[in-house]
C-alpha cells in the first residue's frame, strides 16, 4: 500500500471517528495527511467510499487482534473488552456506520458477514451446539457485553463513580464472570 494512502487512511481514521462521515471534512483529512485532497478522490473516489475503507482496514484489525473465540470463552470477552479499551476510535467508528447506514446493507457486506460467520462457527464448536440463530445471538450478546462498557463511558462512570482504573478493572471482572455465568447455563 502506498504510503499517501495509508496517511489518508489514518488521517481519515481520527477525522472519522471524531465527527462521522457527514462532519468530517476532507479538506482537514487532507491537511492532516499532508497531501492535497484531490489524492483523497485519487485513491478512494469520494468520502464516503474512504470511510468505508477506514472501516474496513479497523474490522480487519479488529479480526486480527482478537481471534476466534475458543478456549476459555469468558477470557474471550475479557480480551474483547481489553480489545476495545485499548482500541476505542473502533467503536466510534462502528457506532457512525450504523448512524450512517441505518439498516441498509453497508459496503463490502458479504464479506464482512463471511468473518462473523466464521466466528460463529467457531463459537458452536466451542460451546458443542450447531450453527444456528441461537448461537449467532449469543455471539452478539457476548460482543455487547465487552464492548457496552466502552460504547458509553459516561454511564460507567455515572453508575460507578471514582477511579477509571479501578472502574475498568472492576468493570472487565464482572463481564468476565458474568459471561462464565450465562455460558454455563447455554443450551
Amino acid at each position: 500500500m502506498s504510503s499517501t494512502r495509508q496517511r489518508l487512511l489514518d488521517a481519515a481514521r481520527d477525522e472519522f471517528a471524531a465527527h462521522g462521515i457527514a462532519g468530517a471534512r476532507v479538506d482537514t483529512i487532507a491537511a492532516r495527511a499532508g497531501v492535497n485532497k484531490e489524492r483523497i478522490y485519487g485513491y478512494f473516489g469520494s468520502k464516503e467510499k474512504l470511510f468505508d475503507a477506514v472501516i474496513t482496514e479497523a474490522k480487519a484489525e479488529h479480526a486480527k487482534g482478537i481471534g476466534l473465540p475458543e478456549g476459555d470463552l469468558a477470557e474471550y470477552v475479557g480480551r474483547l473488552y481489553d480489545y476495545h479499551r485499548q482500541h476505542p476510535l473502533l467503536l466510534r467508528l462502528l457506532l457512525w456506520e450504523s448512524l450512517h447506514y441505518d439498516d441498509r446493507p453497508v459496503p463490502d457486506q458479504d464479506r464482512r458477514a463471511q468473518g462473523y460467520d466464521e466466528k460463529i462457527a467457531a463459537l458452536a464448536h466451542a460451546l458443542g451446539t450447531d450453527v444456528d440463530r441461537e448461537t449467532a445471538a449469543t455471539l452478539f450478546t457476548l460482543l455487547g457485553l465487552a464492548a457496552w462498557p466502552h460504547t458509553l463511558p459516561q454511564l460507567a462512570g455515572f453508575l460507578m463513580p471514582g477511579d477509571t482504573e479501578d472502574r475498568h478493572n472492576a468493570l472487565r471482572a464482572h463481564t468476565v464472570a458474568f459471561a462464565r455465568r450465562a455460558l454455563e447455563h447455554h443450551p
